[in-house]
This record gives C-alpha cells, structure tokens and sequence, in this order.
C-alpha cells in the first residue's frame, strides 16, 4: 500500500465516507457543500454542508481549527490562523450557516498554539486588537509580546453570535503530543473533523 493510500484509510477509520477538504490559504473564503463537489483544491479554509454523512476537515500545526453545528444539521469546519481571524472567516462562515437556514450555532475550538509560545509584534497585534480588543495582548513564556489566538476565536464567535460550548485548551507548541510548525517545523498536521447526522 502507497503513503496516499495508507492515509485514505486511516481516514476511514476516523469517519467513513468521502471526506472534503481545502487548499487552506490562510483568508476567509467559505466553501457551501452541495452534493457533488468534491472540494480537493478549493483555495477557501471553511467548509458549510447540509449532507448528511459527508466529513468535513480542515487542517492545522498551530492555527486554531473549530467545529460549528446548528440544530438544523448544518455543520462547517474552519481553519483560523491570524490572517484569516483578521480577514473574518470565522464570522463569514456563521453568515453562510444562517444562509443556509441555520438558527442556534454551537461551536467547538480544537487545540492550537497558546500565547505562551506566539510571539507576535506589537506592530502586528494593532489590527487585530482594533478589531476584537486587547484581550488577544498577551506575553510569551519568557516575557515578549505575544497574540492569543484562543481569545481573538473567543471575540470572533461572540461577534458572530455563535455559542462556544467546548474547547480544548492545549498549546499546540509546547504541550506533548501536537503538531507544531511554529516550534519544530513539524509536517504532520492535526484535523478535525465533523459531519452532519440528519
């Protein structure tokens, strides 16, 4: 068996089915899933999708990933690094699950970096904390500036009204067991991954 073909099926033992994915760029373009598009190489980093069964993932070494549902069985996956927080696609993917009928949405954040390991320029932080406020000011563990990714994802879902109902609060940097590109250059990302069931 060949490395793709090795990956296809851990896939299917994470979640059985044709899975969709993107070409992650780091914007705020939003995919809305119709029945046959395939996604492989679509430049967006959301995904938005009614089907029933059908894996939605997106990918990351450090950028936050977060799941959203809503009661209606819309389900969407984003992939949130600074740029793309900034550029709004948590908001725009909220926008595309009310398009799509969407009422109450929930949210889950996945593990990413932490400010303890994100040093970021002071420079670098204006817009963000022009946009969602000086919680995302943080320091580093030895003292530098640094962003809060969590807390910008935590101001982005709250302007978008999207109910946060769990995280996971692991730093993809320093906490053992994670992928980071930021500390070691790691290739290997983590996913997440979410379908609807109705």
């Amino acid at each position: 068996m060949d490395g793709v073909d090795a990956v296809k099926q851990r896939r299917q033992l994470v979640a059985s089915g044709s899975w969709r994915f993107l070409c992650q760029c780091h914007g705020s373009d939003v995919v809305v899933l119709g029945p046959t598009e395939p996604c492989e190489g679509a430049e967006a980093d959301a995904l938005v999708s009614k089907l029933p069964g059908a894996p939605l993932a997106v990918f990351s070494a450090d950028c936050a990933l977060i799941a959203m549902a809503s009661p209606e069985g819309t389900v969407a996956a984003v992939h949130a690094g600074w740029r793309g927080l900034l550029a709004g696609v948590i908001e725009r993917t909220g926008a595309k699950m009310i398009e799509a009928g969407s009422t109450d949405i929930a949210a889950v954040i996945g593990a990413c970096i932490g400010p303890e390991c994100c040093e970021f320029g002071p420079g670098d932080l204006e817009p963000l904390v022009a946009r969602y406020g000086s919680s995302l000011v943080s320091v580093t563990s030895s003292g530098l500036p640094a962003l809060d990714l969590r807390a910008g994802v935590h101001r982005a879902l709250e302007a978008a009204s999207i109910r946060l109902v769990a995280e996971l609060d692991s730093c993809t940097a320093c906490d053992p067991g994670w992928f980071s590109w930021r500390a070691r250059k790691d290739t290997g990302r983590q996913a997440l991954v979410v379908a609807s069931v109705s």
